[in-house]
């Protein structure tokens, strides 16, 4: 049986685990806002955690070294980015082409939408450390992933998926994404989307 005094306890736990979350998702929050603007090699640990309103201290207590926050970063903006474009893919209906420019269109209208993530997600997390390497190639394997599972033909559930073409088609989207910020997002989203629907046409062939 529960005392009030072990009761207590594990409140204070959950309460003080709960402001170390806080914490850890304000240092997230305030270091893509500063990562997006001044760049990642521009950035330390004192701008992030004035940004975040904490003490350096605060930043020690979740992560051990700037990189870990940079992929902390990455992950939540990929996964973010993941979950909405499998939403809109799922809304869109069962047709392969119809979800594969759903999710094209969504893709390219958040990079227009929120551009200091974009510039996280597709300029400053390269050639930092191996350790960010491997986040950047798990989440590709997981958006490679997603493309199988929804862009997946009626029928043909089962098949074995072709990962080389998956990942040459992912690598042509980033770059044109990559170019489409070069020049300041000049052209509409359904142009650059029908662009890339070129490349990933080629999944939905056969």
């Amino acid at each position: 049986m529960n005392t009030p005094t072990t009761a207590k306890r594990r409140y204070r736990g959950s309460a003080v685990e709960e402001r170390k979350a806080l914490r850890r998702q304000q240092l997230i929050d305030a270091a893509i806002e500063v990562y997006g603007r001044n760049g990642y090699r521009h950035s330390g640990v004192k701008q992030v955690c004035d940004a975040a309103g904490l003490t350096q201290r605060y930043f020690y207590e979740s992560f051990s070294h700037s990189d870990e926050l940079l992929i902390a970063c990455y992950e939540q903006a990929a996964e973010q980015l993941r979950e909405n474009n499998a939403a809109v893919a799922e809304a869109a209906g069962p047709n392969p082409v119809d979800r594969s420019m759903a999710m094209l269109r969504a893709y390219f209208q958040s990079l227009k939408d929120h551009p200091l993530i974009a510039r996280l997600l597709l300029i400053e997390i390269r050639g930092i450390s191996p350790a960010v390497d491997r986040a950047i190639d798990k989440a590709l394997h997981a958006a490679n992933n997603d493309m199988a599972r929804l862009l997946v033909k009626p029928g043909h559930e089962g098949e074995p998926v072709d990962e080389l073409l998956h990942a040459g088609i992912m690598g042509g989207v980033i770059h044109i994404a990559l170019h489409w910020m070069a020049t300041g997002y000049r052209k509409p989203v359904e142009e650059v989307a029908a662009t890339a629907f070129k490349l990933g046409g080629a999944l939905l062939e056969g």
